[in-house]
């Protein structure tokens, strides 16, 4: 199952996330929130991880 773990107000901002969290080795998808099609920049975008990766994804955003 996979859990919201941020918001992002448009695609670049969602996928710095994305990139941040697979870059610890935590696999992520964003998706659109209002269920519009992938792939628009000015829409809110939901950045999710895996449930069993969250504890890991909340370490990596203590450093920050």
């Amino acid at each position: 199952m996979w859990v919201e773990i941020k918001r992002a107000s448009n695609l670049m901002l969602a996928e710095m996330w994305k990139e941040l969290f697979e870059g610890e080795g935590i696999p992520a998808h964003i998706l659109p929130v209002s269920g519009e099609a992938p792939g628009r920049e000015l829409v809110a975008y939901r950045v999710l991880v895996p449930e069993d990766k969250k504890h890991i994804v909340d370490e990596v955003l203590k450093r920050l």
